[in-house]
């Protein structure tokens, strides 16, 4: 990846995943290098995540070229697909939103199963920054938390009522100036069947391409 990098080109998106500090599976994006280099972050590309002992496949995301990210949307919304073995398992998609970007997941009956969106405040209006704590230096510094609430439930003048997170966390200062690596971890409500904590992990996939790698150019 280093070297592709200097090179002039954008490297690849690779991930590992790990269960406490176990690694159990790996992933390369396969994607076009010239949509990689002038079209972030709304180029189509596609992930498989493979068992780090077998090489199988453990499920497979997709994501089709698409309008990009803003403050607003009300149309041309962003998705992306999750598959095993070629069966659906479901999809995430954006909704129309004002300034918090918010976002349903379904299963493979395109049932509404989740909804997620950043914490808020302010009724609703605004992300609410604090939420994972201080963000100056503090216990949440560095921390972007997206909350995974039911589809019957939403978060509402502060009556939080999510049943998981997806968090992007701080790595250690030299990890952070020396690479463009991002790290996550995922929270599961506790009643997620097997194809919707598979669908969570391509969604954590799905945030990363359209909110922090164009942030990072890479």
């Amino acid at each position: 990846g280093w070297l592709v990098e200097c090179l002039g080109c954008e490297a690849r998106s690779e991930f590992k995943y790990f269960i406490d500090n176990n690694q159990m599976a790996h992933s390369l994006e396969e994607s076009n290098c010239f949509l990689r280099m002038f079209c972030q972050p709304c180029y189509d590309w596609t992930m498989e995540v493979k068992d780090l002992n077998t090489n199988s496949e453990i499920l497979k995301v997709n994501r089709p070229f698409q309008c990009c990210i803003g403050s607003c949307k009300c149309c041309c919304y962003q998705t992306a697909t999750i598959t095993s073995g070629g069966q659906k398992l479901g999809e995430i998609k954006e909704n129309c939103y004002y300034c918090v970007p918010s976002f349903n997941t379904y299963d493979d009956n395109n049932q509404h199963t989740y909804t997620i969106h950043p914490p808020t405040c302010c009724a609703g209006m605004c992300v609410n920054c604090c939420a994972e704590g201080n963000p100056c230096c503090g216990r949440g510094c560095c921390k972007v938390p997206f909350w995974i609430f039911p589809a019957s439930q939403t978060q509402t003048n502060g009556n939080v009522e999510r049943v998981g997170k997806i968090l992007k966390k701080p790595k250690s200062l030299m990890t952070e100036l020396l690479t463009e690596a991002n790290a996550f971890e995922v929270e599961f409500p506790t009643d997620a069947t097997t194809s919707q904590k598979a669908v969570l992990v391509g969604s954590t996939l799905f945030f990363n391409s359209i909110f922090f790698e164009s942030a990072q150019d890479g």
